[in-house]
């Protein structure tokens, strides 16, 4: 077992709470102007947070009695998770309620702040630093999140503003781009298909087998959830204009 330091795990924790509790305030604003009322847009929010919330504690449960770990015969945790997890969130999205809600004036700028929390990342420096993690997973992985992280807020105040479909594109594909390469140089390195010490056995346990199993499915989701706004809002204005080649804008 790797030894994780106390500070690593208030530093993954406070990031996994932040990532939670900003995901469900964005679905409740989204409910409240989709006009849904107050009471379903209070609800959506809680129980969002209350499954989110759920579910992290049960990976942290799975976690903790090693199921996660890369062990002969068995199939692998971390792939196969983070697969599920994702196709149930995508699944949520079609719900009605939290449908109308990410269809609400404003959502394209707003599904980009949660992202701030990938700052978080941080952690697969310390954790390499401290010997526990492989620089050829660390390094892209932990930068490429400060990096979102860091440029999250930036971004969602310039499609706020009013912005091409170019940033939103970049900045999602990107964001998507981090993620696939961080969770493959993880499921590669801990496999041994590619041979390096350490290996990724810390990003099995807690507290990091927390962002692969649950933070990285809902990060992926906003991402792609973004894409299709996006997507939705462009049909929107191609069917409400009949000029050529004018630019478009999403707010």
């Amino acid at each position: 077992m790797v030894d994780v330091p106390v500070y690593v795990w208030v530093l993954t924790l406070a990031g996994i709470a932040g990532l939670v509790g900003l995901t469900s305030l964005v679905l409740y604003r989204g409910a409240e102007l989709a006009d849904l009322g107050r009471r379903r847009a209070v609800g959506l929010g809680v129980s969002s947070a209350v499954l989110l919330g759920g579910w992290f504690t049960i990976s942290g449960v799975i976690a903790a009695n090693g199921w996660y770990l890369n062990k002969p015969g068995r199939l692998p945790g971390l792939p196969i998770t983070f697969a599920a997890v994702l196709v149930a969130l995508l699944a949520a999205t079609r719900i009605p309620m939290v449908a109308r809600a990410l269809a609400a004036p404003g959502m394209l700028s707003r599904l980009e702040l949660p992202h701030t929390f990938r700052v978080v990342g941080v952690v697969f420096l310390i954790m390499m630093a401290l010997g526990h993690l492989p620089p050829l997973f660390a390094l892209p992985a932990g930068l490429g999140d400060i990096a979102t992280g860091l440029a999250a807020p930036f971004v969602a105040r310039r499609i706020a503003k009013g912005t091409s479909r170019r940033t939103v594109m970049r900045f999602n594909v990107l964001g998507m781009i981090d993620l696939v390469a961080a969770l493959t140089l993880a499921i590669l390195i801990g496999n041994h298909v590619l041979d390096v010490t350490p290996s990724t056995q810390a990003i099995t346990q807690l507290p990091l087998a927390l962002i692969p199993t649950a933070a990285v499915p809902l990060l992926f989701t906003l991402h792609i959830t973004s894409l299709w706004r996006m997507a939705a809002l462009g049909r929107t204005r191609q069917g409400t204009t009949s000029s050529v080649g004018i630019g478009l804008s999403y707010r």
